[in-house]
Parts: structure tokens; sequence; C-alpha cells
């Protein structure tokens, strides 16, 4: 049997791409800001636009539209490369978009965004349920699917590690964000995430852990085989 096919929508370098990839997918990319490091095939151009012309050739979409407004980050680590104010907020119009290809098709769609932002918390995950050294709490927005829960493993006795108001504080977790303030190494980053194909921080802080859609693939493609099974 061919591989099921997903788009990444809004890829980034490919944080959520290699989870799917890893899940059992061909995975291609969308993004409007060229991604050199995206291990897979990629289309630079508008992610929206895309999902209305291409997403009926997929079995499945993801989409991390811009949030800016939720972001935790700084102001000058919030916005990914690429985009411009009137971008501050996609999430309406990809839902849009991607009501329009399930009328069509009733492909499963999956929206990720940051903790905060306005999505329905359909799963909610987060890196201690991986056994990762980040915590990376991630809302998801899942539609024409059904994805199993994660229990959410208490933070207590896990600290970040570095530096917060002039003191050092020693941990077992690493902050994946920001300069300075005692961040971790750039193979730190990478091995708190599971990202290994880039090195570079700013695409490696703009990523989700390829262990998150690694989970939501592998309920995709056993509903997406029972379909056709039935």
């Amino acid at each position: 049997m061919a591989r099921r096919k997903i788009l990444d929508a809004f890829s980034g370098a490919g944080g959520a791409a290699k989870g799917y990839r890893d899940a059992g997918f061909d995975v291609v990319g969308v993004d409007i800001a060229p991604q050199p490091n995206f291990p897979y095939e990629f289309h630079r151009g508008d992610a929206i636009e895309f999902i209305r012309a291409h997403g009926h050739e997929f079995d499945a979409i993801h989409a991390s539209p811009p949030c800016l407004d939720a972001s935790a980050l700084t102001a000058g680590n919030r916005k990914r490369a690429g985009w411009h104010d009137t971008h501050a907020d996609l999430i309406p119009a990809t839902r849009a978009a991607l009501a329009d290809v399930r009328a069509r098709t009733n492909i499963p769609t999956v929206i990720e965004n940051v903790q905060g932002s306005a999505l329905r918390r359909d799963l909610v995950l987060c890196g201690l349920t991986f056994g990762l050294k980040v915590f990376r709490h991630r809302y998801f927005e899942i539609e024409g699917a059904l994805v199993l829960t994660e229990p959410h493993r208490a933070h207590r006795g896990h600290r970040v590690a570095g530096w917060r108001h002039g003191i050092r504080y020693e941990g077992n977790m690493v902050a994946v964000y920001g300069d300075g303030g005692g961040k971790g190494t750039v193979t730190e980053w990478q091995d708190a995430m599971g990202i290994h194909h880039t090195d570079v921080r700013a695409e490696i802080a703009q990523a989700i852990p390829p262990a998150y859609t690694h989970h939501i693939g592998d309920a995709l493609l056993a509903q997406l085989d029972t379909l056709i099974a039935a």
C-alpha cells in the first residue's frame, strides 16, 4: 500500500513534519518563508492559499498558523521570519480553509498552536509525557479524527535550568527559546526537542517536538486504515 500523504502547513523547519514522517506519512511542507533545512518535499508560498488549492490532494492536513498575541516569547522572538504584522493571527483563516477542504474531501485536519491560543483543547501535549527535557505545552484542535489523550505528568520535581532574575537555577529541563540567561547549547536544545536535522537555534525554538506529531500521526494512520478496511 502506498504511504499516506500529509500536508504540513506553516511548516517552519519541520519539527512537526518529522513526527508525521516517523509515524509513516509522506510529508509535504509549505511556508511563506524559505526553509532550507526542511527535510522533505517543500513548497514556498502562502500556506492558506496552498491549503485551498491543494488540500484535497492529501490524506490529512496539519497546520501551525502564527498566533502572535498568544506567544509567551518576547516581542522580538514571537514572529516567524517572513510574516508581517497583518498576519499576526491566522487561526481563523486557517480554520476556514481547512473546513472548506473537509467539506469536499472529509479528510482529518489538525491545527496546532501555543498555550493560551484560541484553539479548542482537543489534545494538550507536554514534553514530559514523552520523556523529553522540555515542557513545550501545545494545543491541538482536531477535526475528523479521534486521538487518545495522554496523561499530563506533574511538573513537580522538574525545573528549567538557567538564570532568572539574577539567580542561577540548576534543573533537569531545558529552556528552548531566546538567547543568554544560561540557555543550553545547540546540542542540548536538539536533544531536548528530539530534533537533529537542523542546528539553527531560531528554527529549533519555533518548532514542536516530533514526538507530539508522531503520537497524533499513529492515531491518524490507524483511523485512515480502519476507514479503508470498512
